[in-house]
């Protein structure tokens, strides 16, 4: 019977990707001219790892790659060749020719052969040209005396269904010299109780040759933790080695418990933990519906049921919890994009950046994490490109000749941080103002306070780049911005001060599942505030509200006036009270304007799960989602964005 090895693709596939971000952050790390070696022997494992696991898998056209790539590691680790400028970027677009190859097998689509091929070619000139890169040490060690070596292999009963091939590994050693090999079956069950996809022999080997322990140890690379390993170097004219007493018995207390903690992580499909988030949120409302149906129960049992009822809400709300911390994943995964773009962004402008990140290990939902890389792109090209000044201009204004960019992320309150700040020149505000009235943005005489300026910058369309490039400069870059983090319900800011550098801070919510909401009523009907928006909220007095031309109704409010939104004209409800004074306005702010929701009453603030009603029903403007209450009914999630939007459209038509 044999095994099929695609169940195991996916996880293959998988943790390439993550072993190359580890190759790519270690390869940034290194230092032309006296590297770590430590470094490059990380990157020569994960090499070595690849392509021990796209040959199992039958991957041909990646493990030849990576072979000739291991190859030029080798040499590099072995110090026979110098680690240049040239060779560094080699090395980085072999992780990225590698990134490529691992999407389009696992997408089944063609390779781009051509670009593999060249960059391959360029691997093998590279170490053809080795002798004239770097001249023969005086001292060079000897070459490894020919010996003989005594190998003890047990793989564990899981050694399969790691996507291990104890057959390939025999293979790799036979290819480095005279190998002998003895197998261990004494674990080997009877055929009835037979499992096909454990592994229950082990092997005893001697291998004679020009080789050292650490190129033996590299064969067994892709086996570490899956497997008992002895390697002995034993005399040339020694016996062969005969099965290990003990070999085939259970394994120690301590090995156990070794691949026990290794065991103590597992890969789930996003797909369940969706379905895990969704059913607690079924579950969510379930409990709230018997809360409300406790307060209404009266006898001797009465008390007892609304104690039961408490215990299951705190019970309810730590499974919650738990399971959005499955979702949450550290922003880290989203940062480490950035050394490569960074080095690379640099190089193309002739500049000198240095990037520093802190915060990594910050958790956020793994949607919200998903739809901020975008952004962050496009905030850290702008201040590299517009921020950043080159080396000769900083030295004359008194700079370091490298500019700095820097990441933070941290929690605030319920929200996440996310900040981006460059030592650069700032942003120029005539310059802003004047591109602005040269666009036809903005009118001649029209004045503007210096927080409003910066918001210019978001507009559609606008760039205060001189000249068009593959960076910068066609202005759809920051609009599209401040458009996503907006739909992510979260919002941007923007602080600078000329000649010292900006930033820009992006607040955005923990989870897109749930929110956190006030709870109004407008008639008969009830409807969820998100907290983050509310400002506060005030009874009127009729006096000081005001009907302007274009407008409609206006209060005063610290200094301004704000519009009145009428809720109950805009969705067509017959409220329980129409005058102003006698209802509540609640202050909310969306889309970085202010406006005062009228409604009949406040009904409290609680959590609730957000259901889209776009998915089953479509898009209503001004409403982001719909949530089911205790009693039953189905309660609108306002989008305070857009009802400010629909409000000023309405009060201009």
């Amino acid at each position: 019977m044999s095994l099929d090895l695609s169940q195991f693709h996916q996880a293959f596939f998988a943790e390439s990707v993550e072993a190359l971000d580890s190759m790519e952050a270690a390869l940034l790390k290194l230092d032309v001219g006296s590297p770590d070696p430590e470094l490059i022997n990380t990157v020569f494992r994960v090499a070595h790892s690849i392509k021990g696991g796209s040959a199992t898998f039958g991957f041909n056209e990646i493990a030849s790659f990576t072979h000739s790539l291991e190859t030029l590691l080798e040499e590099l680790r072995a110090q026979r060749m110098p680690v240049s400028a040239a060779i560094s970027d080699l090395l980085l677009k072999s992780v990225d020719v590698m990134r490529e190859m691992l999407r389009a097998v696992h997408a089944r689509q063609p390779l781009d052969a051509q670009r593999v091929a060249d960059l391959q070619l360029d691997i093998e000139l590279a170490i053809a040209q080795k002798s004239t890169a770097m001249p023969a040490k005086p001292n060079e060690p000897a070459a490894v005396d020919s010996c003989s070596w005594q190998i003890r292999f047990r793989p564990y009963a899981q050694f399969f269904a790691r996507g291990n091939d104890p057959l390939r590994m025999l293979r790799e050693l036979a290819s480095l010299g005279t190998l002998e090999v003895h197998a261990d079956v004494a674990l080997l069950p009877a055929l009835t109780e037979l499992d096909p996809q454990a592994c229950h022999m082990g092997w005893a080997m001697r291998l004679t040759g020009r080789i050292g322990e650490e190129a033996l140890r590299e064969v067994f690379d892709w086996a570490t933790g899956d497997c008992d390993l002895a390697i002995e170097r034993v005399s040339a004219s020694g016996e062969s080695p005969e099965p290990v007493p003990g070999m085939s018995g259970p394994r120690s207390e301590a090995q156990a418990a070794a691949a026990a903690s290794e065991s103590g992580s597992i890969r789930v499909g996003v797909e369940k933990i969706d379905e895990l988030m969704n059913t607690v949120g079924e579950l969510v409302i379930t409990q709230s519906m018997l809360r409300q149906l406790g307060r209404s129960i009266e006898g001797a049992a009465a008390d007892r049921l609304r104690f039961g009822l408490a215990q299951l809400e705190r019970n309810v709300r730590e499974l919650q919890e738990s399971v959005m911390r499955v979702r949450m994943l550290p922003i880290s995964f989203v940062f480490n994009r950035f050394p490569r773009m960074v080095r690379d962004l640099a190089q193309r402008l002739d500049k000198q950046i240095e990037l520093k990140m802190s915060g990594e290990q910050t958790e956020l939902d793994k949607t919200v994490l998903e739809k901020i890389g975008d952004p962050l792109v496009h905030l850290v090209r702008n201040s590299i490109d517009h921020g950043i000044e080159k080396p000769a201009p900083r030295v004359a204004a008194g700079k370091p000749p490298a500019g700095t960019v820097q990441m933070h992320a941290c929690h605030r309150g319920g929200n996440i941080a996310v900040e981006v700040s460059d030592d650069g020149s700032g942003l120029d505000r005539e310059r802003i103002l004047a591109k602005a009235r040269e666009r036809g943005l903005i009118g001649v005489g029209d004045t503007f306070s210096d927080e409003q300026v910066t918001q210019l910058i978001f507009l559609p369309g606008f760039s205060t780049a001189a000249q068009t490039t593959d960076v910068s400069g066609r202005g759809v870059g920051l609009d599209v911005v401040q458009r996503n983090i907006k739909e992510l319900g979260g919002k941007i800011e923007v602080q600078t001060e000329p000649g010292r550098g900006s930033r820009f801070t992006i607040t955005l919510p923990l989870t897109l599942a749930i929110v956190d909401g006030q709870s109004v009523a407008v008639g008969r009907e009830t409807y969820i505030v998100p907290l983050t928006s509310i400002i506060e909220s005030l009874q009127l007095k009729a006096e000081n509200v005001n009907r302007l031309s274009g407008r409609g109704e206006v209060f005063a409010f610290r200094g301004s006036y704000l519009p009145v939104i009428r809720l109950h004209e805009l969705f067509g409800i017959e409220p329980r009270v129409r005058k102003l004074h006698e209802g509540l306005v609640v202050v909310v702010e969306g889309d970085g304007r202010r406006a005062g929701l009228f409604v009949d009453d406040l009904l409290g603030q609680q959590q609730v799960v957000i259901k889209s009603l776009e998915t089953n029903y479509g898009r209503v403007e001004g409403v982001s989602g719909a949530t089911i209450l205790g009693d039953g009914s189905v309660a609108l999630i306002l989008d305070l964005a857009g009802l400010i939007r629909l409000t000023a459209l309405r009060a201009a038509a």
